[in-house]
């Protein structure tokens, strides 16, 4: 199927366009459908129910904790940062060793 589109005009283009998006979001709907059934006949060969081993990716990944925002910059190299939980970085201790106040670092 081959179309000509430089025959075509601006509107007749936007439609095919519109059309085409459209075709894109059906086919992902099926893609997605039998994608999602393979993945149920394969965790069923193993025991399992697909909601049951989507359930522990999920624990997993939220057992870890939320990444906390950082409290404190280096003056030096702003890309590097501290939240102020766990060990002190060296440009931390650098600058307390010069004499600065962990005050003055805060972001």
């Amino acid at each position: 199927m081959t179309i000509d589109l430089t025959s075509m005009s601006r509107k007749e283009l936007r439609q095919l366009a519109r059309d085409v998006e459209k075709a894109i979001r059906n086919a992902e709907k099926r893609e997605r459908k039998v994608a999602l059934e393979a993945a149920e006949r394969a965790a069923a060969e193993h025991g399992f129910a697909l909601s049951e081993l989507s359930d522990d990716a999920a624990a997993r990944k939220s057992a870890k904790g939320p990444k906390s925002a950082a409290k404190y910059r280096n003056p030096d190299d702003p890309t590097q940062t501290w939240s102020g939980r766990g060990r002190k970085p060296q440009w931390i201790h650098d600058a307390l060793a010069k004499g600065t106040d962990i005050a003055d670092l805060e972001i």
